[in-house]
C-alpha cells in the first residue's frame, strides 16, 4: 500500500523533498541572521510594541505584517508536510511562528529563549559575529 502511494505520486513527492532542501538551506541563512542583528535587548521587555503602531506609514506596515503571516503559515503547512517527509518539519514550524503575530507571541519567545542550551545557542552565535550575549529579565 505504501508502495503504491510513492508509485502513484512520484512527481509531487519529488517536489516536496526539493521544497524541503530549499527551506533548509533558507532556514540555515536566515536564522543566523536574524540572530546577528537582533538588538541584545530584544527580550528583556515584558511586552513589544507593534511596528504598525510606531510606523509613519501604518498601511504599508499593516499589509507587510499580512504578508509576513502569510508566509508564517506557508512554512507552518510546509512543516506539518515535513513531519512525514524528508525535512526538518519542528525547525520549519517554528520559524512559521516566529513570523506569524498571534497574541501571547512574544511571551512564547522569551520562554523558548529562556531555555539555558537554545540562549547558550544564540549567544554563540552572536559571539562569531562580534555581537553581545541577548540580555533576559
Amino acid at each position: 500500500m505504501i508502495l503504491e502511494v510513492f508509485n502513484n505520486y512520484k512527481y509531487e513527492l519529488f517536489v516536496l523533498a526539493w521544497i524541503s532542501i530549499g527551506l533548509l538551506i533558507i532556514s540555515l541563512a536566515i536564522i543566523p541572521f536574524v540572530v546577528i542583528n537582533m538588538p541584545e535587548n530584544y527580550f528583556s521587555g515584558h511586552y513589544r510594541v507593534r511596528a504598525s503602531k510606531k510606523s509613519n506609514y501604518p498601511i504599508i506596515a499593516q499589509l507587510l505584517a499580512g504578508l509576513k503571516n502569510l508566509i508564517g503559515f506557508i512554512f507552518i503547512l510546509f512543516g506539518i508536510l515535513m513531519l512525514v517527509l524528508p525535512g526538518q518539519g519542528i525547525l520549519t514550524i517554528l520559524m512559521g511562528l516566529f513570523l506569524m503575530n498571534f497574541p501571547g507571541k512574544y511571551k512564547f519567545e522569551r520562554k523558548l529563549v529562556s531555555i539555558p542550551k537554545v540562549l547558550k545557542s544564540l549567544n554563540w552565535i552572536r559571539s562569531k559575529a562580534n555581537k553581545p550575549q541577548l540580555m533576559i529579565e
